[in-house]
């Protein structure tokens, strides 16, 4: 469904029967009825519905208010942001040590709170990447992939955005992003011109730096001295960037190997660490988003740590090296006295890419990175806050990583009243959800695009494709994949059945077919008035 066309679902419902439309067409006036599936209520017509659970909202503000008068200060919000990294590759999701990269900080992270088994990203890093800060789906800010060598945006899609960072930097938090940007590197779009108080990362994924420097993966560029000439002309940045808020930005070093590179990801933990502790000791509550580097392709063993897990491939030991360094800034937490005091999510920014294998991750679920299956989309995500979050809790209900916009707000204490009227929100606050002992998602819906294309919604355990992509060999789901209608009827899975959406259940076993395809509809609908904006991608 392209968002030039909204009207191309109606073929489509067309063939899901006369009984299903008429269920469909009396949810439409029929509250009471819409209530037994739908559960989600609009409270304004730019703010994406959400159930309503008022009982465990009221219990987790008073939960709030309670460490409030306790500590004297708003929590601290720590977001742990892995690059790349597969729904199966930890532990406490089927992987870890059984597939030869243990990883017991993560794992243990889990046990200490609540795990989300369908936890949902974008399909791919820079969609992710502005969708979390901004609360807004990629086609609506324009961010609907990452800005590469030689692109040339018509505009910044920041220049009218709130940022998150911006919004809890105005409410007295000294905010902080550590690690990969990967949201534009141009003046205007750095973390310190959007929000952020503080940078110290790097603006681009591994291989965009790295792919200049490795003459065993690229010869035809770095072994010919022309063409590198050309490519250093339009490459991305490769230097370790420290900015602040305000426009300062030095340049600390410079990637020249791929030694370097397999550095990278201690010298940014080591960097968060020390930040933590100076924060920790100031007024000021703190929001830190950390982004690892790893497990983003090409992988680069860190040549001073030695040998880190059983399997030896590169991509296993940047899984455990992640590991190590998620243990150490939890560590630095505890350590500072603010661990209580601190929400702590783990996450990636979206599946594996299985096109750089065997440098790649691994998923249980269909498809991979640069998809809307569920391998593509479907990613870890860990919340954990010591005293808040009851430990070895564990969810089904859906979760989009936008949500943890609304979910920060919520801990920040800072209105939504802030958020302009003339663009729609797509986030939902989930904070009741994450830290009441009993939470249950407020989100009934997530909706998969890619690039300008609405490709399928997920409602309950029902997930709906009106557009696919399908590799055309193994692996390969962006190099070598196509972007194909599917045909007669909307491909419908039950998740709980069918994770690996292998036999659509439309006809056959489902009577709600045309209700989530109909959700599709009224999703696409709010881009009648509040159009998506173009720069260029």
């Amino acid at each position: 469904m392209n968002i030039r066309n909204l009207g191309t679902l109606a073929p489509h419902t067309q063939l899901l029967g006369v009984a299903t439309l008429t269920l469909l067409m009396s949810m439409s006036v029929n509250n009471a009825v819409a209530q037994t599936f739908d559960r989600s209520i609009r409270a304004a017509e730019n703010r994406e519905p959400t159930i309503p659970r008022p009982d465990q909202d009221r219990a987790v503000q008073q939960k709030l208010a309670a460490l409030k008068a306790k500590t004297g200060k708003r929590p601290n919000i720590l977001w742990l942001i892995v690059d790349d990294m597969g729904y199966g590759d930890p532990g406490c999701y089927g992987g870890g040590a059984a597939i030869g990269a243990a990883t017991p900080n993560i794992d243990r992270l889990a046990r200490g709170g609540l795990r989300l088994t369908s936890c949902y990203a974008q399909q791919t890093c820079t969609p992710t990447r502005s969708a979390i800060l901004t609360g807004r789906l990629p086609i609506r800010t324009g961010l609907t992939r990452p800005i590469l060598a030689g692109d040339k945006i018509t505009k910044n899609p920041w220049n009218d955005e709130i940022s998150l960072a911006k919004l809890l930097s105005g409410a007295g938090y000294y905010t902080l992003l550590t690690g990969k940007w990967h949201v534009g590197e141009a003046e205007g779009m750095r973390p310190h011109d959007v929000g952020f108080d503080e940078y110290y990362g790097f603006y681009s994924a591994q291989k965009e730096i790295t792919q200049s420097k490795d003459p065993r993966r690229f010869p035809d560029l770095v072994n010919n001295p022309a063409r590198l000439r050309a490519f250093e002309a339009i490459k991305p940045d490769d230097h370790l960037i420290h900015g602040f808020k305000g426009g300062q930005t030095n340049k600390v070093s410079q990637i020249k190997s791929i030694e370097d590179m397999g550095r990278a990801d201690k010298e940014l933990t080591d960097f968060t660490v020390k930040k933590i502790k100076e924060l920790a000791d100031g007024d000021k509550p703190f929001f830190i988003e950390h982004c690892f580097m790893k497990v983003h392709c090409d992988n680069f063993p860190n040549p001073d740590l030695g040998s880190l897990s059983a399997a030896k491939y590169y991509y296993k030991e940047a899984v455990a090296e992640v590991d190590r360094h998620v243990g150490e800034i939890v560590k630095s937490l505890e350590s500072a006295g603010v661990l209580e005091n601190t929400f702590i999510f783990f996450t990636s920014d979206n599946g594996p890419q299985m096109d750089g294998w065997p440098d790649a991750g691994h998923t249980p679920f269909r498809g991979a990175k640069g998809t809307t299956f569920e391998g593509g989309v479907r990613v870890p995500g860990i919340a954990h806050w010591k005293g808040m979050i009851q430990p070895g809790r564990e969810s089904d209900g859906l979760f989009d990583l936008m949500d943890l916009f609304g979910t920060s707000l919520q801990l920040a204490g800072v209105s939504t009243d802030k958020l302009l009227d003339d663009r729609y929100y797509d986030f939902i606050d989930q904070a009741s959800f994450l830290i009441d002992d009993n939470g249950k998602s407020k989100r009934e819906a997530v909706y998969f695009w890619w690039g300008s294309e609405l490709m399928a919604c997920r409602m309950k355990e029902y997930k709906a494709h009106v557009k696919v992509i399908l590799p055309q060999t193994t692996h390969l789901h962006i190099d070598m994949s196509t972007v194909q209608n599917v045909g007669l009827a909307p491909w419908l899975f039950n998740l709980y059945i069918d994770p690996k959406e292998q036999m659509p259940v439309g006809h056959r076993r489902n009577a709600w077919l045309a209700i989530v395809a109909g959700k599709l509809k009224t999703h696409g609908a709010t881009f009648k008035k509040f159009p998506p904006k173009n720069i260029g991608l």
